[in-house]
């Protein structure tokens, strides 16, 4: 395949990436339309957000299963199609029926859980090893991009139509992503079918629904008080019970939702403990207005707190291709343990006396958008694509995306507990991201066991050489 070919088909994954990525960060500006066009509470209002998680959970690991079984144009097509046809639900809605909003939003967030996993599988498909780097890097700089772009294009659309036209924007960029997939995407498929493992995906995607609305539920100002309520500690108990379950469902299964074998690989393992970290890491950054309302209250008040995330969201947009791009050069632990390391430290500096000053907001911030740049990046997904045959290749990068979402539920629940333990306020959250970066500081001692370039050249060699599906 030539590089213009390749540049084509990276067109097309950007372009459905960056569909569902502004889908999550243009929709808050409209939440107060919502609100008001269906008449709903805001306890109910906020099951615009949560349904959405909970589809977009069990849409990674099914869709990633069938872009393995059934080839990734046709999987990748479907995904967007179901993204369109739920934004088209949405937008039709009826007032006086928020559950059709919902059913919409739940199908929008089971398409979009298979685009990103599909995506950096067909980039393994498509892109010599020296060149996924850089297109990885690219696709993951589009979340950066779409929190920079997605509440200003919110906003605009919204000063000169009505909130609807927020999801029917997704019809013609789906298109047309859907007519360019069926033309350049190019056509997979197994040489064997083997039955589909339904029992997997019941109990995985049951494990994850309750995970994901347990932590969900949890009141970070009555943390422990919610925790053991009725709303939150069935749901979790339950979640945990499965997880223990689930292993011994997919022994038994002749194709297994996800590949256990892949976890055999100390490289995947640590891979996956990192993107948990990272997604912790992540999620963590929703309190940084809350802390530094208590910290600068003379500078910072909660109309414009907001903007303290944007040195976050910059860093990440312009260190997601970079990383990319070096990522090609020098390999996944170096840039690995440069994220981490990065991570470690801007969570420190937010939990210093440098909290006490916008500057060090500011500073921490950059730092933390860098490391994450590496951990929500290229490396993580380029290990995967290292370490897992064609038939697994999507199934390995939703593993990326499942450990990240779990960190990303756990972290309103790790961050709300150390601040509650420690009286909240400044002090509450000041020694919850100390604790965060604790764990951060943990994340790059696992890096030490990570491969070096030399040993990452000779694992991709091995995987080359096995024939591919066709």
């Amino acid at each position: 395949m030539n590089d213009k070919t390749r540049n084509q088909i990276l067109v097309v994954l950007f372009l459905g990436v960056l569909m569902g990525a502004l889908d999550i960060a243009i929709v808050a500006p409209a939440l107060p339309s919502i609100q008001k066009f269906f008449g709903v509470g805001d306890r109910v209002l906020i099951w615009t957000f949560t349904i959405y998680v909970l589809f977009n959970l069990i849409g990674t690991p099914l869709m990633a299963k069938l872009s393995d079984m059934f080839g990734r144009r046709s999987i990748y097509v479907l995904d967007v199609t179901l993204f369109a046809l739920g934004s088209l639900i949405v937008s039709l809605s009826p007032s006086n029926l928020f559950a059709v909003l919902l059913a919409g939003r739940a199908l929008q967030g089971l398409g979009a859980g298979g685009i990103f996993p599909v995506a950096s599988a067909v980039i393994g498909d498509t892109f010599p090893p020296e060149k996924r780097g850089g297109a990885l890097g690219l696709i993951g700089a589009v979340f950066g991009l779409a929190f920079l772009i997605g509440p200003i294009l919110g906003g605009i659309i919204l000063s000169f139509t009505g909130w609807q036209w927020l999801f029917l924007i997704n019809l013609p960029i789906a298109a047309v992503v859907i007519f360019m997939g069926l033309k350049l995407l190019p056509a997979t498929h197994p040489t064997a079918q083997r039955p589909f493992d339904a029992a997997g995906m019941v109990v995985l995607g049951v494990m994850l629904a309750s995970l994901a609305y347990g932590l969900n539920q949890i009141d970070t100002q009555d943390f422990f008080g919610s925790l053991v309520s009725l709303n939150v500690l069935p749901f979790l108990l339950i979640g945990v019970i499965l997880l223990f379950v689930f292993p011994r469902v997919e022994k038994k299964a002749e194709a297994p939702i996800l590949n256990l074998n892949l976890f055999k690989s100390r490289q995947t393992v640590i891979a996956s403990i990192l993107s948990a970290g990272a997604g912790l890491g992540e999620s963590g950054m929703v309190f940084i207005p809350a802390l530094a309302v208590g910290a600068i209250p003379t500078i910072i008040n909660t109309h414009n707190a907001s903007y303290l995330l944007m040195p976050v969201v910059l860093a990440m947009a312009v260190g997601s291709p970079l990383v990319g791009r070096l990522l090609d050069k020098f390999g996944s632990k170096v840039m690995v343990f440069g994220g981490t390391f990065l991570l470690a430290v801007g969570m420190m500096m937010l939990s210093s006396g440098m909290n006490s000053m916008l500057w060090g907001f500011i500073a921490s911030g950059v730092v933390i958008g860098l490391g994450l740049s590496s951990l929500l990046g290229a490396p993580m997904r380029y290990i995967m694509l290292n370490e897992a045959s064609a038939e697994d290749r999507t199934s390995a990068q939703g593993v990326i995306t499942l450990f990240t979402s779990i960190g990303q539920m756990a972290s309103s629940a790790i961050v709300g507990a150390v601040a509650a333990s420690m009286g909240g306020g400044v002090t509450g959250y000041s020694s919850a991201y100390m604790v965060v970066g604790v764990i951060a500081a943990i994340m790059v001692i696992l890096t030490l066991g990570l491969k070096n370039r030399q040993q990452e050249r000779a694992t991709q060699s091995q995987i080359e050489s096995i024939p591919a599906t066709d």
